[in-house]
């Protein structure tokens, strides 16, 4: 227990300030927004981060507990080997891309504004802007001609009271969105897990609503639809769980696990895994995602993939495997099985579309069912690297999103079919963007080779040792899907990147400083955590050894053994298998 309050600041300080950032915006402008928005994020992250220092493996823990109510438990936020990763990720994506946002929502509410202002004329955003005067004083005006032919004019001050409201609005709902995920992770309790889960599901609703394309408002209603619907059907399990348990924190839940009916059991199970499902865009839970996270605007989709919907991978890592742990060995191969055709179905739909987000979206849905297949392979090994796969998955995808946006920025489109040869005009955003690429394939020495070797090590494992061939031979197909990773991500890159380009794009170049440092860091973090992933890695399989100490239906990590003493003849290691230090051990 702490007396600290690192965290209950990290978690309040975006959704307390949201506001001011939106009065910033409005009085003083959006470059004061944007850095008064990092300088929040940056602030939070460094609180969050702070406890991590004190850390020592196995089930260590910061926590900070407060009086809420005696119906309900108390308000409790934990910072532990299991929590720090997915923390840190969220927390370290959303710093970035306060600054990622400000070229990307300027061009995109400019957009919106022109939009308005032409409505009823056949306006083509983008199409024969002129300016006149002096925006720099708030004088002149801006005349856009519309696709008819008609000129529409407005006034700068008109304008920039536009983009100042939307800017505001855009910070204050992203602070909240960032508040409510790390809010999620850190919950010590079923009912504070529940409110914060739902509080993440409002702003992107009207972050999509508002600055997303095509059917917008319908897809965002559709998103809320869908992940509302999986939130009530969790909502159902964790009262369940509550109310046999006898309370609602999760050291309640844990120690009086046995006391839940069998039958009841199965029904709980089944609630969080649909419920959690549904976030995590699984096999035939998935139908929200492709069309939110390739409508809606850029930045969030750098959110909604590589964040947001991990966290369901969380919840069952917490609230199944952890507080219901007796209870997962008979459940597991159909986690493990159900990971394996959505590894492959998202696969397979990312290789038929053209467009780049798209692409991306349906590759969240592929990248999901690694971790899938990772928690539902009875292995130490396999869980700490389908939780290591969050880390790896947020790092690459959000650059690979990022990536769209800068081709969205320069370009004005997302279809590859109408890109190419943008390598020798973009030789940054391509450079950075490959580097993004060979995260999600799992090549060296990315982070996301790491994740993907503890991963199928294993799943291999169990497969040897319990000498089971269904098992082996999902994990054969498991391995053929990461090749079907490599296909689309490659023939993506090659599509825009190399070839011809088209002729009206002879004069791009890299986007500004806003978009490639931040891709940048992105990258440079990938790789770090490739070559030593200790920092986030050790905490977490630590924690998830402790978390199935004496249940002998999960394989612990192996280690290797030792040649005897004095003997000629040296002793063979029965395991080819990864050592990995926990708490400062082997």
């Amino acid at each position: 227990m702490s007396e600290s309050y690192y965290l209950l600041a990290a978690i309040f300080l975006p959704l307390l300030l949201a506001p001011v950032a939106y009065f910033v915006s409005r009085k003083i402008g959006i470059n004061a927004a944007t850095w008064f928005s990092f300088a929040v994020m940056a602030l939070s992250t460094a609180l969050l981060l702070l406890p991590a220092l004190s850390l020592h493996g196995g089930r260590s823990a910061y926590v900070e507990s407060y009086t809420w109510s005696p119906f309900v438990g108390n308000f409790g936020l934990r910072l532990d080997g299991l929590s720090l990763p997915f923390a840190a990720i969220i927390y370290i994506l959303c710093t970035v891309l306060t600054l990622y946002s400000k070229p990307y929502m300027l061009h995109k509410i400019m957009d919106g504004f022109r939009e308005e202002k032409t409505k009823g004329h056949g306006f083509v955003p983008n199409h024969d802007t002129k300016n006149t005067g002096n925006p720099e004083s708030g004088t002149g005006q801006s005349t856009h001609r519309t696709s008819g032919g008609t000129l529409v004019t407005s006034s700068y001050e008109e304008e920039q009271g536009y983009v100042k409201h939307h800017f505001g609005l855009y910070f204050g709902l992203f602070l909240t969105f960032s508040m409510g995920m790390l809010g999620t992770v850190l919950a010590t309790n079923l009912i504070e897990f529940y409110v914060f889960f739902e509080l993440m599901l409002v702003p992107p609703f009207f972050l999509l609503a508002f600055y997303g394309y095509g059917a917008r408002k319908r897809i965002a209603l559709m998103f809320f639809f869908w992940t509302h619907v999986g939130a009530v059907v969790l909502l159902l399990g964790l009262l369940a769980m509550g109310f046999f348990a006898g309370g609602f924190d999760y050291d309640t839940v844990r120690s009086h696990a046995g006391q839940i009916p069998a039958k009841w059991m199965t029904v709980i199970i089944f609630a969080l895994v649909i419920g959690l499902g549904v976030k995590l865009a699984a096999f035939i839970l998935h139908i929200w995602l492709p069309y939110a996270h390739a409508e809606a605007p850029t930045p969030i989709s750098a959110l909604l993939s590589p964040a947001m919907i991990g966290i369901g991978a969380y919840g069952l890592l917490r609230l199944w495997l952890e507080l219901l742990v007796g209870d997962y060995s008979q459940y597991s191969i159909y986690i493990y099985f159900w990971g394996l055709a959505t590894m492959i179905y998202g696969g397979a739909m990312a290789m038929m579309q053209d467009d780049i987000k798209k692409v991306l979206a349906y590759s969240s849905v592929s990248q999901m069912g690694y971790i899938l297949f990772g928690l539902g392979s009875e292995s130490v090994l396999g869980i700490s690297g389908g939780a290591f796969m969050y880390v790896s998955h947020g790092l690459g995808k959000a650059i690979l999103f990022m990536m769209a946006g800068a081709i969205i920025l320069q370009t004005g489109t997302r279809s590859m079919s109408q890109l190419g040869g943008l390598a020798g005009k973009m030789p940054y955003t391509a450079v950075i963007a490959m580097i993004g690429a060979l995260t999600i394939m799992g090549i060296p020495p990315t982070s996301g080779f790491m994740s993907e070797w503890i991963l199928f090590t294993g799943v291999l494992q169990t497969a040897v040792d319990h000498g089971d061939s269904l098992r082996a031979a999902a994990f054969g197909f498991g391995i053929l899907a990461t090749v079907l990773s490599s296909a689309y991500i490659l023939w993506m890159y090659k599509r825009i990147f190399f070839g011809k380009i088209p002729e009206q794009y002879v004069n791009v170049k890299d986007p500004n400083r806003y978009v490639i440092v931040t891709m940048a860091v992105l990258a440079a973090m990938t790789l770090v955590l490739g070559v030593y992933p200790d920092p986030l890695l050790t905490p977490l399989t630590g924690y998830v050894q402790s978390m199935f100490e004496g249940d002998n239906s999960v394989l612990p990590i192996p280690t290797a053994v030792p040649a005897s003493a004095g003997s000629d003849v040296p002793v063979k290691s029965n395991t080819i298998l990864p050592s990995i230090s926990i708490g400062g051990g082997t």
